[in-house]
């Protein structure tokens, strides 16, 4: 991708200035000027090298939303956090949808990766005329993990172990190295899987259903037309439907994410005197869409700012966030002089309270990488907020609403499609949590 300017153009430029800082009428002189110009210039091209480089946040889930405590390190802390807090009374762990595993320049033609998501293990490949397979992980034959040393053959994974192959589409055993004949139940599992918006995602079912709605194409990524500047990733300990339940929680945008940015993501002190004069206006609505996109919905959030009680409308601007079933999110924004782009949140469950929440960013190849940038570090520091609320709270299965909360009711009547009578659940046990 060329950033905005170009590199040739910025070196260009640079050199052009560093030209212009140079003794005038006594060449002579230029030999002692000219070493720190030439550090200027490099100073100055790795400078813009930087800011149009993709941003590449990881947070481990130990990093964000526990509270520290005296004597311990992060993960000791959050591993208190964990086992002291109440769950509550859950939904089913995996609803029924589409799940974001890997991005695409991930996994190369030829590449093999294995993958934890919803509790089960799976490997990933890329067949050498370029299709995405996903299978179990481990072999029928004897347990081995296909994705840890395993090799892609034609269309085929072949096991590490014994060299057993087994076919991408449709599981089938097609090679057994030193067995006369293959048998026909010889097979392993395969899942349904799309690859798609520059991601590879995979169906789940617990019914083992085939794909009832398709992800749909972000036309101006796949047109080129918007460019890759960036991703965060995040790990959530909370069961999933918490996440996009969010959006028809209107009052805590209006409480936890009005303290400006700059205050952190420490809920501590994001309500500090200092940034206090500063604040974010939030005003939402949440609509689930009708047939045939029932599985969808649509939240509208117009943001503004207020400096010391004034309307800074430099900041207006309008996100539609479109939930497409329970683990993706389209969040599309418009600004008059920032351009237009959309950040695609994806949530995959990894195992029952354990989320891992990818944001990546896409922008108008025309304007400064610096921008979409600034917009997903502004982004992130939001939603840190939240995971601090998320890694400590009880769901409550009937929680106690006001009639201004009735947008949370309506939001778990349309998010209970995702779940089918089998759906697994967790069970309490003495020993602890079982499923």
């Amino acid at each position: 991708m060329e950033p905005w300017p170009s590199r040739s153009l910025a070196l260009l430029l640079c050199a052009a200035g560093a030209l212009l800082l140079l003794p005038a009428g006594d060449p002579a002189s230029w030999g002692r000027a000219l070493p720190p110009l030439l550090l200027l210039l490099a100073g100055g091209a790795a400078l813009l090298r930087l800011c149009a480089r993709p941003l590449a946040l990881r947070r481990p889930p130990e990093r964000v939303g526990y509270l520290p405590e005296p004597g311990c390190s992060r993960r000791q802390a959050a591993r208190r956090a964990r086992r002291s807090r109440r769950a509550g009374e859950l939904p089913p762990l995996y609803p029924n949808g589409w799940y974001r595993l890997l991005d695409s320049p991930g996994l190369p033609r030829g590449g093999v990766r294995s993958l934890a998501a919803l509790g089960e293990q799976l490997a990933v490949f890329r067949a050498l005329d370029g299709q995405v397979y996903v299978v179990d992980a481990y072999c029928p034959h004897l347990g081995a993990n296909l994705a840890v040393g395993g090799r892609v053959v034609g269309n085929c994974i072949e096991c590490p172990f014994h060299g057993w192959q087994f076919r991408g589409e449709d599981g089938k055993c097609t090679t057994i190295p030193y067995a006369e004949k293959v048998p026909d139940f010889a097979k392993i599992k395969t899942w349904p899987s799309c690859e798609i918006n520059g991601m590879i995602l995979v169906w789940y079912h617990c019914d083992g259903v085939d794909p009832v709605w398709a992800v749909p194409e972000q036309e101006e990524i796949a047109s080129k037309e918007w460019v890759y500047r960036g991703h965060t990733e995040h790990f959530v300990n909370a069961h999933l439907q918490e996440i996009p339940e969010n959006a028809a929680d209107f009052a805590h945008l209006t409480f936890l994410h009005e303290p400006v940015f700059m205050s952190g993501v420490d809920l501590r002190y994001t309500h500090s005197k200092l940034w206090e004069p500063v604040k974010h206006c939030w005003k939402a609505e949440w609509q689930p869409e009708p047939e045939p996109n029932k599985h969808c919905s649509q939240l509208v959030v117009k943001h503004s700012l207020t400096v010391f009680g004034k309307h800074f409308s430099l900041m207006d601007f309008t996100v539609r966030a479109r939930q497409v079933g329970p683990g993706l999110v389209f969040l599309t924004f418009e600004h008059a002089f920032l351009g237009r782009g959309t950040i695609l949140q994806s949530v995959t469950p990894v195992e029952p309270l354990l989320q891992h929440v990818v944001h990546r960013i896409y922008y108008q190849r025309n304007m400064p990488a610096v921008i979409p940038k600034f917009i997903l570090k502004a982004e992130c520091i939001q939603f840190e907020r939240d995971i601090m609320i998320w890694n400590n709270k009880q769901y409550r299965s009937k929680p106690l609403l006001v009639k201004e909360d009735s947008a949370i009711q309506r939001h778990r009547r349309w998010f209970a499609q995702f779940y089918s009578e089998n759906s697994t659940r967790i069970t309490f046990q003495k020993g602890g949590l079982d499923w």
